[in-house]
């Protein structure tokens, strides 16, 4: 197929909807930056550290395999492993060998980390509720909601393209 014949089959978006996906896309990235900003101000952590703590903070034993971490948080195994080895430096978390699977091994949330955490915690969720929640009324809350668990089940299902995370 000749690249002028995909051209013309193109979906291109309409004009509400361009402006949707351009809104989408500013807001996305100013609340995330909202929220990683304040982690590493007041916390020192950027968020996706947070994010692997908080994982590990709701798994019995503290513990996840590293595989699964990875999936978890949607990202590589050798960026996963880079943010492991800066948490254990600073005494957050360890790594164990799989009980079960020789060739695997578990991250495990110490109580240096949980403390850490638990210390973030706070100053995060104000974050967020001011960022996202406070801006919002009790409607747009549930359909924000609603419309985040479509698209979370839309885009897992389709499991993005070969060799990503969940694929």
């Amino acid at each position: 197929m000749t690249r002028l014949a995909r051209m013309s089959e193109t979906r291109w978006l309409s004009p509400d909807e361009q402006r949707t996906w351009r809104a989408y896309l500013t807001a996305h990235r100013l609340l995330l930056d909202e929220i990683d900003a304040q982690l590493r101000r007041d916390s020192g952590i950027p968020h996706a550290y947070y994010e692997i703590l908080v994982r590990l903070s709701e798994t019995p034993g503290r513990a996840l395999r590293m595989s699964v971490l990875a999936e978890d948080t949607r990202v590589s195994a050798s960026r996963l492993s880079h943010a492991i080895t800066r948490l254990e430096e600073r005494g957050w978390v360890r790594r164990e060998d799989c009980p079960t699977d020789r060739r695997g091994q578990l991250a495990v949330l110490t109580d240096d980390g949980f403390a850490a955490l638990a210390g973030a915690a706070p100053g995060h969720v104000e974050t967020v509720r001011r960022a996202l929640f406070d801006a919002l009324d009790a409607e747009q809350v549930r359909w924000l909601g609603v419309i985040s668990e479509t698209l979370a089940d839309h885009l897992d299902g389709a499991g993005g393209p070969p060799g990503s995370p969940g694929r």
